[in-house]
């Protein structure tokens, strides 16, 4: 593997060397086969491992940058939120106006309590439950609770 490199004066007179992209685009692409050692690569090359994984992380960084761009298909869809206590003549209006929305039924909220303390003695069991309360995993506990006794 021959390759040539050129030495250029740093910012505090150091050299430092400059790769050709050919020849590092071909040890990366010797990196990414199957099976293949980054180390033995990189000594092949006659270069350092470390050097040879940053152009490798560099070289992923650019490939997963270029696939999202060109994936990205982000497409705004209307929505119509209707609220439950629309009319009909409301809900025909809206229709009318947008056929290709979605109309989308809101629940009302229901206010949750952060704070309470729920205690019960049940058949010898104690039960207490404090903060907000799921209203189904409640009912399941009492109603394993009631099946126990």
């Amino acid at each position: 593997m021959v390759h040539t490199m050129k030495t250029v004066a740093g910012i505090t007179g150091a050299p430092r060397r400059q790769h050709e992209k050919s020849f590092k685009a071909e040890l990366v692409e010797q990196c990414l086969a199957p099976g293949a050692s980054v180390a033995a690569v990189a000594l092949a090359g006659g270069i350092n491992a470390n050097l040879l994984f940053k152009w490798r992380r560099d070289h992923l960084r650019s490939q997963r940058l270029i696939s999202a761009v060109s994936s990205s298909s982000a497409v705004l869809v209307p929505v119509h939120v209707a609220s439950a206590v629309d009319d009909d003549a409301g809900n025909s209006q809206s229709s009318a106006a947008s056929p290709a929305s979605t109309s989308l039924a809101v629940a009302p909220q229901r206010s949750v309590r952060t704070t309470g303390i729920i205690e019960l003695d049940i058949a010898g069991a104690q039960l207490r439950l404090r903060g907000p309360v799921d209203e189904a995993s409640l009912c399941s506990v009492l109603r394993a609770l009631r099946h126990s006794t």
